[in-house]
């Protein structure tokens, strides 16, 4: 089997909410889903979600070879770009060729992907997160009664802005599990990035007064040692973080400084990325959870490492033309049998779609704001 060539489309998830976090929302709640697909010369094609940046030249490092070989394929792409650097969009990129190397490696030997990768089981243990920023109370509230009623006990809020805005949003929910599922649920609390290293360490004691958080999530920015074993040493709550993080090299001096707790990965990244670092935080005694993304291509991986923890979750539905191999049950995410990533594409109606939709604009919380990690003692009135 060889690679012959590749396509890209880009197709949008409608959340049908405003979705966002402490850094913006897209208000919409329609963002754009690149898809990236290998095509063989036996006929099977690879599906990859994540980026498209790069992708002409990332692809001189794939062509003519076997997709099996998907480890080394993984470094021969890193290499291919490692003078002009792999770090950002391009690293999605790679990530997404990656999801679509193991996507047809899995189809080639007839299984789903968990089932190559070596999982036992393919039920996978997961968490509820809304991407809820935005949203007012009553909305919050009707949202993760949806992901009560699939059992699931343990949920992520985002926040950081203001401590009495999320305590107020922290009891909703609890009230709101604990009454579902008769147990209180595991909390977590996601900053972003927004903090200073004592703001973070103010804002989550003040939670604690009230909440045991499971974890805080990303609270000062994600290259600073320094600040994140702080944080570690002076909270209760786990300190997770690695989502944003692209490349092994960069998880290294977290894991040795103790300034990490829960390791996480961007789906976008792609599942060689997730495996090694999965592998590093092992070595460590680590958890490791990987962030959601559409139609959850993690959960394969997820499935087939010992130390994983529990997996995100984000959306009951997925993008505009692509179907999933999946559902959410008793506070799980169940993959099924479907050869590969268990993806299936419908590029016509990905063709008919009539709006394009991105959350990169100025508003999004993909735009880091002017004060962030500078409200200690509030915004000034001329700001």
């Amino acid at each position: 089997m060889r690679i012959t060539g590749f396509r890209t489309l880009t197709t949008v998830h409608d959340w049908g909410r405003p979705i966002g976090d402490v850094n913006g929302a897209v208000g919409s709640g329609k963002t754009s889903v690149p898809v990236v697909v290998l095509e063989t010369d036996t006929g099977l094609e690879g599906i990859g979600l994540g980026s498209h940046a790069g992708v002409e030249s990332l692809f001189g490092a794939l062509d003519g070879q076997d997709p099996r070989s998907v480890v080394a394929l993984y470094d021969r792409m890193l290499a291919w770009v490692f003078k002009s650097g792999h770090g950002g969009a391009v690293f999605g990129t790679i990530g997404a060729l990656d999801l679509a190397l193991w996507d047809l490696k899995a189809k080639a030997a007839g299984e789903p992907l968990w089932r190559t990768l070596g999982a036992r089981d393919h039920v996978v243990p997961a968490y509820a997160s809304g991407l809820d920023g935005p949203l007012p109370d009553e909305e919050l509230v009707a949202l993760h009664k949806r992901f009560a009623d699939r059992g699931l006990r343990a949920v992520k809020l985002k926040g950081g802005l203001d401590v009495g805005t999320d305590l107020r949003r922290l009891d909703l929910v609890s009230d709101l599990y604990r009454d579902a599922t008769g147990q209180v649920p595991a909390l977590m609390l996601d900053a972003n990035e927004s903090w200073s290293r004592k703001e973070a360490v103010r804002h989550i004691g003040r939670i604690e007064e009230r909440h045991d958080l499971a974890w805080i999530e990303e609270p000062v920015r994600r290259w600073d040692v320094d600040g994140l074993a702080l944080v570690t040493r002076s909270v209760k709550a786990a300190v997770a973080t690695g989502e944003n993080l692209t490349g092994l090299e960069q998880f290294r001096p977290l894991v040795q400084a103790n300034a990490v707790d829960v390791v996480q990965t961007g789906s976008v990244w792609g599942i060689t990325h997730f495996l090694r670092v999965a592998a590093l935080a092992h070595a460590f005694d680590l958890p490791v959870s990987p962030v959601a993304y559409s139609a959850n291509p993690l959960g394969h991986a997820a499935a087939s490492v010992p130390n994983h923890l529990s997996i995100e979750l984000q959306d009951f539905g997925h993008p505009i033309g692509i179907s999933a191999d999946q559902v959410i049950a008793d506070g799980h995410l169940v993959l099924g049998s479907a050869p590969g990533l268990g993806l299936t594409l419908d590029e016509a109606a990905i063709a008919d779609l009539g709006d394009a939709a991105d959350w990169g604009h100025q508003a999004g919380p993909h735009v880091r704001p002017d004060r962030a990690g500078r409200r200690l003692v509030g915004k000034p009135a001329f700001d």
